[in-house]
C-alpha cells in the first residue's frame, strides 16, 4: 500500500518564513512612521495654515463703512449729511427664470431690462441689482416675492438744502468718495476710518455679527463748518438767477465777502444743479466758476490801478488827464471811450470809466509798478480756498505800449471772481488784504479740532489814506452821473465799479463780440461790512455791468444789510459834479459837463487797430453767394479766389484780418443741402 505521508509536500523553509514576517513588519512600521510624520507636519508645522483655511469656511472679516461727516453752514444748518439706506442684491442661481425676473425688477426699479438681464446672467452667486435704493423701491422688490434677494445697509449722501450752495459743497459717487467741491477737497477728513470686525457666515453665505454693532462715533468722519450763511446764500442765488435769466446770459457768479475777516458769506453760480441727483446735470453745470474759472475782468480792475498809482506817488487825487475826446492812438491801435471826455481827475475817470485816461495813468506809473500794484492786491496768486483746481490768473508783463494800456483797464490779464472780491475787500479794509476762506473749522467726532481758519492778514496793499480816498471816489460811480446808478441804495452809501469786458476768442486769437458784465461794490461805503461782486457771462439784452449786474448787487446788498443788522448810513455821500470834470491846467473856470452818461450807452470796442497805409481789413463774406462775395472783396481792393459754387462757407484769411491791398482771399463755396 502506498505511503501518502511520504509523498506530502515538504514544510516551507523556516528561514524564508521569518524573512517574510520581518519584511511585512518593516513595511507596516514604515507606513506607521509616514502617517506619524504627516500627523506631526499637519498638527505642528501647518497648524496655523489649516486653522485659517477652516475658519475661512465660516468666519468672515466684515468691513463696516464709516459714516461720512456732515457739512454745516456758519450757523449750524446742515448742507450735507449721510443716511443709511438699503442696497439690493441677488443670488442669480436661485432665480427660476433670470430674464423674467429681470423684466419684473426693471419695471419696479425703472431700470433697463436687457442690461439688467445681461448683468445677472454674467454673475454666478452674487450681483448688485440697485445700490442705495429708495424705500419705495425696496418695498416694491420685496412685494415681488422672488427668491435669492438680499438687502444691505449702505451710507448714502443726502443734501437737505438741494441746490443751495451745491457748487461749494460738491457731490460724491456711489462709492461714497468725493467727486466735486469740498466733498473732494476734504475726502480724508469727511470719510472717516472704516472698521473691521469678525463674524460668522451661515449655510447661505449670509454674514452674522457675533460681537454686536460698533459705536457709531467710532466709524464717523469729521464735521466741516463753513463760513457760508444759508440765508445770504439763498438770497444771492435767487438774485443771480434773475439777473442771468433777464439778460439771457449763459452763466453768472456772485461772491459776498466780509472785508474785515476775509470770510466768504456766499458764493453762487448759475446754472445750478441738485447734488442729490448729479446724474441729471452736466459736469460744466457742477463747476464752481466763481472759485475755479479765470476771466478778463475789464473795468472793475481800474480802482486798483488808481490806488497803486496814488500809493506810489505817481499821481495825486488832484492830477488831471486829457481823455482825448474819446479816441487815442497807441501804435497801430486806438484806445476808445464810450463817450467823448476832456480833462478828468481820478474821481471822474472812475466815475465815467475812461479807458484812455486809465491808460495814461498806467504810462505815468510804468510797467513794473503797474504789475507790482496788481500783485499787491493778490492777483496772479491762489487765494487758498482749499478747493481742488482753484484758478490762479495771470498778469503778463506788458512789453508793448498797447498791452500796458489794455492792462490798465482789465484786458489782457485774468483773475478769478474770488480774487477780485478779495482785492475790493482790501480797499474796504483800509488797504489791508485779508486771506479769503470758506472753511471755518473741521472737528472730529471726539471734539478734536483738526483744522481752524481765522482772519489772516496777507499784506498791506496800499496805505489806509489812499484806500479811503479811492473808496470815496467809487461812491461817484453809483450817482446818476456815474455808470451804475441802479446800484444806489436809499439807506446806505454804496461804493463800487462797473465792468464790461470783451471776451477773448482763442480760435481767432483776438476778441469776440461777446461780453462779461460785472459790478463790484461795498456797503456801507463809510465802514464796509460786505463786498459783493456780481458777474454775468455773455448777456444778450444789455452788455454793461451798470445795467445787468448792478441791480442784482442792490438786491443782495439790501438783504445782507438787514440780515447782518447793519444800521443805516449816518453820513450822506457828498454830491459829485457831473462826470467829476476838472478844468484843464491853467483854465480859469471849470469846464461845464456836456451831459449825463445815458442809461444805455452805445456799444464800443475798448481797443481798435488802426490800419497802416497800404493795408486793408478783410471783409466778412461768410454765407453770401459767390457773386456778392467777389464784388465785396474787389471793392475792398482784394483779389478773390473762388473754389466751388453756392454760398461762402469759409474764407482765408479770416474776416477782420489786416492784409496788404491786392492780397489774395480764398473763398470756399458750397451748396446747402
Amino acid at each position: 500500500m502506498r505511503d501518502f505521508k511520504a509523498t506530502r509536500a515538504p514544510e516551507p523553509n523556516a528561514k524564508w518564513l521569518k524573512l517574510r514576517v520581518q519584511l511585512l513588519f518593516g513595511l507596516f512600521l514604515t507606513l506607521l512612521g509616514v502617517a506619524f510624520g504627516r500627523a506631526v507636519q499637519l498638527q505642528v508645522f501647518e497648524q496655523e495654515k489649516l486653522r485659517g483655511l477652516a475658519q475661512d469656511q465660516y468666519v468672515r472679516q466684515i468691513e463696516i463703512p464709516a459714516r461720512r461727516g456732515d457739512i454745516f453752514d456758519r450757523r449750524g444748518t446742515p448742507l450735507a449729511q449721510s443716511v443709511e439706506v438699503d442696497s439690493i442684491w441677488v443670488d442669480p442661481s436661485m432665480l427660476p427664470d433670470v430674464r423674467a425676473a429681470s423684466r419684473q425688477l426693471a419695471k419696479a426699479l425703472k431700470l433697463d431690462a436687457d442690461e439688467l438681464a445681461a448683468r445677472l446672467g454674467r454673475a454666478k452667486r452674487f450681483a448688485w441689482v440697485k445700490r442705495q435704493a429708495k424705500p419705495q423701491e425696496v418695498a416694491a422688490v420685496k412685494a415681488l416675492g422672488l427668491p435669492g434677494f438680499g438687502f444691505s445697509k449702505e451710507p448714502k449722501r443726502f443734501y437737505p438744502q438741494r441746490e443751495l450752495g451745491a457748487h461749494v459743497v460738491g457731490t460724491v459717487g456711489l462709492d461714497g468718495r468725493g467727486l466735486e467741491g469740498l466733498e473732494l477737497a476734504f475726502q480724508d477728513e469727511l470719510s472717516g476710518q472704516n472698521s473691521r470686525m469678525s463674524g460668522f457666515r451661515d449655510a447661505k453665505g449670509r454674514k452674522l455679527l457675533v460681537q454686536g454693532t460698533l459705536d457709531p462715533l467710532e466709524r464717523q468722519g469729521a464735521a466741516v463748518t463753513l463760513t457760508i450763511d444759508r440765508h445770504l446764500q439763498y438770497v444771492t442765488e435767487k438774485a443771480l438767477a434773475k439777473a442771468v435769466e433777464d439778460a439771457k446770459a449763459v452763466a453768472g457768479m456772485v461772491v459776498v465777502l466780509d472785508p474785515k475777516t476775509g470770510e466768504i458769506l456766499a458764493i453762487a453760480n448759475h446754472p445750478r444743479f441738485n447734488p442729490n441727483t448729479p446724474e441729471s446735470s452736466s459736469r460744466t453745470a457742477m463747476r464752481n466758476r466763481a472759485a475755479l474759472d479765470t476771466f478778463e475782468p475789464g473795468s472793475t480792475m481800474k480802482p486798483f490801478v488808481v490806488a497803486a498809482a496814488m500809493d506810489q506817488g505817481a499821481i495825486t487825487p488832484d492830477s488831471v488827464f486829457f481823455c482825448e475826446n474819446g479816441a487815442w492812438p497807441v501804435g497801430r491801435h486806438t484806445i476808445n471811450d464810450t463817450h467823448q471826455y476832456g480833462w478828468l481827475a481820478p474821481r471822474g475817470i472812475l466815475q465815467v470809466s475812461s479807458n484812455i485816461c486809465m491808460a495814461k495813468i498806467a504810462q505815468q506809473m510804468g510797467r513794473e509798478k503797474l504789475v507790482g500794484g496788481y500783485h499787491a492786491f493778490g492777483f496772479a496768486e491762489r487765494t487758498g480756498l482749499a478747493l481742488p483746481g482753484e484758478g490762479r490768473g495771470v498778469i503778463p508783463f506788458p512789453k508793448a505800449e498797447v498791452a500796458l494800456a489794455t492792462q490798465s483797464f482789465g484786458q489782457g490779464l485774468t483773475a478769478t471772481a474770488v480774487q477780485i472780491a478779495a482785492a475790493y475787500g482790501a480797499l474796504a479794509n483800509d488797504g489791508v488784504l485779508m486771506r479769503p476762506y470758506l472753511v471755518s473749522k473741521v472737528v472730529d467726532p471726539d471734539g478734536v479740532v483738526l483744522l481752524e481758519n481765522r482772519p489772516t492778514e496777507i499784506r498791506r496793499a496800499v496805505s489806509a489814506k489812499v484806500a479811503r480816498q479811492v473808496v470815496g471816489m467809487l461812491e461817484s460811480v453809483v450817482t446818476k452821473e456815474g455808470t451804475a446808478p441802479r446800484a444806489a441804495m436809499e439807506d446806505y452809501r454804496v461804493a463800487g465799479k462797473t465792468g464790461t469786458a470783451q471776451k477773448a476768442d482763442p480760435v481767432a486769437r483776438g476778441y469776440s463780440d461777446k461780453r462779461i458784465a460785472s459790478f463790484a461794490g461795498m456797503v456801507p461805503a463809510e465802514s464796509p461790512r460786505a463786498v459783493i461782486l456780481v458777474v454775468v457771462d455773455e448777456p444778450k439784452t444789455d452788455v454793461y455791468g451798470g445795467l445787468v449786474a448792478a441791480p442784482a448787487f442792490k438786491e443782495i446788498a439790501t438783504a445782507a444789510m438787514a440780515h447782518l443788522a447793519v444800521p443805516p448810513s449816518r453820513t450822506v455821500a457828498p454830491e459829485v459834479a457831473v462826470a467829476a470834470v476838472s478844468p484843464a491846467p491853467g483854465a480859469a473856470k471849470p469846464v461845464a459837463a456836456k451831459a449825463a452818461v445815458p442809461a444805455r450807452p452805445a456799444l464800443a470796442e475798448a481797443v481798435t487797430e488802426t490800419p497802416e497805409p497800404g493795408t486793408v481789413r478783410v471783409p466778412d463774406v461768410q454765407g453770401q453767394v459767390g457773386r456778392e462775395a467777389v464784388v465785396k472783396l474787389l471793392a475792398a481792393a482784394l483779389e478773390p479766389q473762388v473754389m466751388g459754387s453756392g454760398r461762402v462757407v469759409s474764407q482765408t484769411p479770416a474776416a477782420g484780418s489786416l492784409v496788404e491791398k491786392g492780397a489774395r482771399v480764398t473763398l470756399e463755396l458750397a451748396t446747402r443741402q
